[in-house]
């Protein structure tokens, strides 16, 4: 898999602020028995059994992951955010809502990229049916079949509504915590499917494109690390020139197609539907 390439993002983010990113407790890893070997350059010190993240270290992956959430954005490419874990779900949600990024935050069912045909079928079952129900195009069926249509929609409905407009595969996928999503993960990898994470101190973070080293647990700092990529993918979709071609995996940008080599000491490394 080759690498992405970083080398023309735009210098767009801000400074983050250390102070800020200390009180919603980025810097906080895993306890130090729990550690991946592969962290280490990321961890700056051991604290009463803790590992301490290298803030420095984690705002330079944050500006790199702010720059190429921008490109996407003015490129008018796709970005899905998946947080699965309960206490992300709702801070994904409410930032792709405000950034107009997609998000999976339910469940994500195997082979939804590595079978993305029948995937593309469902979102097209789903829509179909919520309209029917609409216009009344099911009114003349039974009250058990219509039943059963809603059931059906409603169960689509959980897993797919984050990424119901999504036509084709995505360009990038922000994962909080790959070792919670590594089905997703997997299948980004065989897909090549460029990958931003927050990711902590107990994972591997060689298979990410854009690892974000910080604390995957507490709110404050899923809230920081999220809302921070959300705002650069906002800030180029609002600097994207009127006319851009419709996001998809056809259209070539410095943003996708080419994997990131992430500037840190890392590098990349079942069907429901």
């Amino acid at each position: 898999m080759a690498p992405l390439n970083l080398s023309d993002l735009p210098d767009q983010a801000p400074e983050f602020d250390l102070q800020q990113m200390l009180a919603a407790g980025v810097h906080f890893g895993h306890q130090v028995r729990k550690w991946h070997p592969a962290m280490a350059d990321w961890i700056y010190a051991e604290k009463e059994g803790v590992h301490i993240f290298d803030l420095v270290k984690t705002v330079r992956q944050l500006t790199i992951a702010y720059n190429y959430a921008y490109q996407l954005g003015a490129d008018n490419k796709v970005l899905v955010m998946v947080a699965t874990k309960r206490q992300a779900k709702d801070i994904v949600e409410q930032a792709a809502a405000d950034s107009g990024a997609m998000f999976i935050t339910s469940r994500w069912l195997g082979g939804t990229l590595t079978n993305w045909n029948q995937v593309k079928k469902s979102l097209q079952r789903m829509i179909d049916i919520e309209q029917g129900l609409v216009s009344g195009e099911y009114d003349h069926y039974t009250k058990f079949e219509r039943n059963q249509l809603e059931k059906e929609q409603g169960r689509l409905e959980r897993f797919f509504r984050g990424i119901k407009a999504l036509s084709s595969l995505p360009d990038a996928l922000f994962i909080v915590d790959p070792r919670t999503e590594s089905i997703a993960v997997k299948e980004a990898i065989k897909r090549d499917v460029p990958l931003i994470a927050l990711i902590d101190s107990n994972t591997d973070p060689r298979p990410i494109d854009i690892p974000i080293p910080a604390n995957d647990d507490a709110m404050g700092s899923i809230e920081f690390i999220v809302q921070a990529v959300a705002a650069g993918y906002r800030a180029g979709k609002s600097d994207r020139p009127t006319g851009t071609a419709k996001s998809g995996p056809d259209n070539n940008s410095s943003a996708s197609q080419t994997r990131p080599s992430a500037a840190a000491p890392v590098q990349a490394g079942s069907s429901d539907c």
